[in-house]
């Protein structure tokens, strides 16, 4: 099966700093991948530029490619909102906006008319909370603000706002970072629920998780990929010295 993703030679600069370094991986669809390796070494700026979320910063550049579906999101007749409609993305902490939890599951698809009536409306709403599993403890609270939830919740509440749109891929940038244990499991049991559906990509520094959550992960080093593989394998038979010295704390 041909990858959701592939990235070939990729580069990213800030000004004069190569950030990324001739990255080549093929990301497969519906499954999870997740990206390990020390604070600073590109994880977070590899993220941003598969739905091109760099680009709202001055001085940058990319060499190289990030196909989906075998198209280059950097070419120049792509729609840069319609990626970000396809490839959706959860941030390190909860960001709700500051309205009604109904309006925040109901923002994206009203901005792009995907519902021309409220029952339909209400409909993907219902969809969206079901599927982030939070319709559940949420459904007689709709009008409630959502800064009224629990951490935990919020995150579950931005993860229903970016499948509202029907996204392809979901990006998340540390999305449990600012959650306790409990809450944490939760949206890791969540992911494995939503790769059914859609291709997950998680930066995370809690290698625990990516090794219990993901089927793919990438080692990030200096801005370069030390080593890409399935999960299982990658951890028990690293191929790479430096891998294996990060994954044992000896380097870190």
């Amino acid at each position: 099966m041909a990858p959701k993703i592939e990235v070939q030679n990729f580069n990213f600069f800030y000004g004069n700093f190569q950030a990324l370094i001739d990255l080549n991986m093929a990301i497969a669809e519906r499954q999870i991948t997740a990206l390990i390796g020390p604070s600073g070494c590109g994880k977070s700026t590899f993220l941003r530029s598969i739905n091109r979320m760099n680009d709202t910063i001055g001085n940058t550049r990319t060499e190289g490619e990030i196909a989906l579906d075998g198209k280059n999101v950097y070419d120049q007749d792509v729609d840069v909102v319609e990626l970000r409609q396809r490839v959706g993305m959860v941030f390190q902490r909860p960001n709700p906006f500051p309205q009604s939890i109904y309006n925040n599951v109901a923002f994206g698809p009203r901005v792009l008319g995907m519902a021309n009536k409220k029952r339909a409306l209400d409909e993907i709403v219902r969809e969206s909370l079901v599927g982030a599993v939070l319709w559940d403890e949420v459904k007689h609270r709709l009008d409630d603000p959502a800064f009224d939830l629990n951490p935990g919740q919020q995150q579950r509440l931005c993860i229903a706002r970016t499948i509202a749109v029907k996204p392809e891929v979901i990006l998340m940038d540390e999305p449990c970072s600012a959650l306790d244990p409990v809450a944490t499991l939760k949206v890791e049991d969540l992911m494995r629920r939503l790769a059914e559906t859609y291709t997950i990509v998680i930066v995370t520094h809690n290698m625990q998780q990516a090794a219990r959550a993901s089927d793919w992960t990438g080692f990030f080093w200096l801005g370069e990929l030390v080593e890409f593989n399935e999960t299982a394998d990658l951890f028990r038979w690293p191929q790479k010295e430096l891998t294996e010295a990060y994954i044992t704390g000896r380097r870190g």
